[in-house]
């Protein structure tokens, strides 16, 4: 995977393949044979600031931390983008989705790992 501008977070994407956040840039994704599909700036228009954490759901849905947004982002296999928190963060860097329907970020600027308990109530 060459090309990338300032890779910074490596995350699941959909379909068994990978999310790669680039600093202050876009996420490119590539699929399970690291084929590139193409960004997902591209595919929505979305405006990123600062995309850091990424991750996937068992939807195929991609979720991303943006640092300079304040705000993590959920990118639907089909449809808009979804910011599904933004309140309360100061510098979200890292997500993980839990199998439980819980999303789980890490804000970099308080130290704290926050957890938001049903995922499908914030979209």
């Amino acid at each position: 995977m060459m090309g990338l501008r300032g890779p910074c977070w490596v995350g699941q994407g959909p379909a068994g393949g990978l999310a790669v956040s680039e600093e202050c840039g876009d996420v490119q994704l590539f699929g399970s044979s690291h084929q590139p599909l193409g960004s997902l700036g591209g595919q929505t228009g979305h405006i990123f600031g600062c995309p850091a954490g990424v991750c996937s759901d068992t939807e195929g849905s991609v979720i991303v931390c943006d640092e300079h947004h304040r705000q993590v982002t959920l990118f639907p296999y089909m449809g808009a983008p979804i910011c599904l928190v933004s309140e309360g963060l100061g510098q979200p860097s890292g997500v993980a989705f839990a199998l439980q329907g819980q999303l789980v970020v890490a804000d970099a600027l308080d130290g704290y790992i926050k957890v938001y308990e049903h995922l499908s109530e914030l979209a």
